[in-house]
């Protein structure tokens, strides 16, 4: 027995076997044609048809679009052009309409000395949305994200530095009130107290205790047209609002300084609480539709043009203002586009935990907004923006159409996100929000923290295909008279020098939009991808 047993131990591997390759059959492309393409009888004599009506469709394309013309005037020019290379009725593509218009297509009526402009926030909005879409970059770029808006917004229309910066301070002292009230009251006062801020901040509502009272003639802006809507709803009573605002102005600000008192940050306390008095009081961010130009918003937002114009001549930074009739081509639709992605997608997270509220008034509320939005046509909304809104708004109001634009596409598609995202919502366990609760966190931590990352990840297919529509739809507003690159090629075609040109135009405006929207789809794929944690 012993001579056996040392036999086998005489045979026994020590080493592993070198890995080796595997068969020829089973690597590279010939295991793609067998499985992919040559699988079976079947799937053979498919892929037989699918060449041949390739090869119908590029047989007479490719020759089409490869011999085409590039340098010409007009399309004249460019089939005289191709009856001396090619011979007479020779079928050639006149690219030469796309470099002799490139510049309608691509910006519109831009001015031609600012063209650096749009080009300029195309890559910063590119540099700005990477921290948030990669996670391995430092996360101190998203202060440049935070900041990108204004300086963008700065950048496409001009005019003075001084009215995105105010708007991007009084957005900050916002959040701040935010964090500091939502940290001692919760989330939702911290909400409160924010929206409070905002309102304070950009709509000036106690800037009316002068008009009521005419304490500070002069040295505080006065607010007429506000001051005499608020009398028209109680005659007689204009000289009992000024009482009235200024002690809900100081309780907004003895209760903000409070919040940050009790955090243990007494300066900070008083540091906040004398900004939001001033600008409750002395009307600091009023001003901003004036400096923003104030032709959009006119009548909305109080103007004051002294504090303006001091400003500008205290540091007159700015750049050449520019129109929003002057926006056109593919510059137009960007901006509409990622305007409404932007916006779209955290409303559309609140009308989808709104809809999944149990407290009734939300519920309802939003439930009929989602079904009211998504059972009209966006180009029905478009035309209310264009025609009926400013029915809806204040006497002497002018809504720029651009703006109108911008949020009838974001109210749109937020009916929409909401409806994905509550798909994702619904697909979650029960046992997660219990889960939540057994660890005491309130409803918003739970939501952050716990629920809306495992329902936004399981959305993102449908979120990205929202957005992709959203950006194609854009083209909707050369029914509203916009020149987006469709209403400029119809432009351009009624032109007498390319009268009769009509596929080039078509076929570059879609190759540019193609690769908008599958460069959307690619990122959404790669990052469903790494966020994928299912053991297979």
């Amino acid at each position: 027995m012993s001579d056996t047993d040392a036999q086998t131990v005489a045979f026994a591997r020590e080493t592993m076997i070198p890995a080796a390759p595997p068969p020829a059959s089973q690597r590279g492309a010939i295991r793609w044609l067998r499985e992919g393409v040559l699988s079976g009888p079947l799937n053979i004599v498919l892929t037989l048809i699918s060449l041949w009506v390739i090869w119908l469709v590029l047989r007479d394309f490719v020759p089409w679009a490869w011999r085409g013309i590039w340098a010409a005037g007009s399309l004249d020019e460019c089939r005289a052009i191709r009856d001396s290379r090619y011979g007479d009725g020779a079928s050639v593509a006149c690219w030469a309409v796309i470099t002799d218009r490139w510049r309608q297509l691509t910006f519109g009526f831009y001015p031609v000395a600012e063209l650096w402009r749009p080009p300029l926030a195309l890559v910063l909005a590119l540099l700005a949305v990477l921290p948030v879409l990669f996670a391995g970059l430092p996360r101190r770029l998203l202060w440049l994200s935070a900041a990108a808006p204004f300086v963008i917004y700065w950048l496409l229309f001009g005019g003075t530095i001084w009215g995105p910066l105010l708007t991007a301070l009084g957005l900050g002292l916002a959040g701040l009130a935010a964090v500091a009230v939502g940290r001692q009251r919760g989330t939702g006062w911290g909400a409160l107290a924010a929206l409070a801020v905002l309102l304070a901040a950009f709509l000036d509502p106690f800037g009316l205790v002068v008009a009521g009272a005419g304490w500070l003639d002069g040295i505080v802006p006065l607010v007429p047209a506000l001051a005499a809507s608020l009398s028209a709803l109680a005659p007689g009573s204009a000289a009992v609002w000024a009482p009235l605002l200024v002690a809900a102005g100081l309780a907004l600000v003895g209760f903000l300084a409070a919040g940050l008192w009790r955090a243990g940050s007494p300066v900070a306390a008083a540091v906040v609480g004398a900004v939001l008095a001033a600008v409750l009081f002395l009307d600091l961010f009023a001003w901003i539709a004036w400096g923003l130009d104030a032709a959009r918003l006119d009548g909305l937002f109080p103007l004051v043009p002294p504090v303006s114009d001091w400003l500008s001549g205290l540091a007159p930074l700015g750049l050449t203002p520019v129109d929003s009739d002057d926006f056109g081509g593919f510059t137009l639709s960007i901006t509409i586009g990622l305007s409404a992605i932007a916006l779209s997608l955290p409303l559309g997270v609140l009308l989808a935990l709104g809809r999944r509220s149990d407290l009734l008034l939300i519920s309802a509320v939003s439930t009929a907004y989602i079904e009211v939005i998504r059972g009209v046509p966006l180009i029905v909304w478009l035309f209310t923006a264009q025609l009926l809104l400013n029915y809806f708004l204040p006497p002497g109001t002018n809504f720029d159409l651009m703006l109108r634009v911008i949020i009838m596409s974001t109210l749109f598609a937020a009916a929409y996100i909401a409806e994905v995202v509550r798909g994702g919502l619904a697909s979650l366990p029960k046992g997660q929000t219990e889960g939540a609760e057994s660890l005491g966190l309130p409803y918003w931590s739970a939501m952050r923290l716990i629920i809306l990352p495992q329902a936004l990840k399981v959305s993102i297919p449908g979120i990205v295909n929202t957005f992709i529509g959203l950006f194609k739809d854009t083209t909707l507003v050369a029914f509203i008279g916009m020149f987006d690159p469709i209403g400029f090629a119809s432009a351009i075609r009624a032109d007498t020098d390319w009268q009769g040109i009509y596929w080039e135009i078509y076929i570059f405006i879609a190759l540019v939009f193609f690769a908008f929207c599958f460069a959307m789809s690619r990122y959404s794929i790669w990052l469903e991808r790494r966020l994928e944690r299912s053991h297979r």
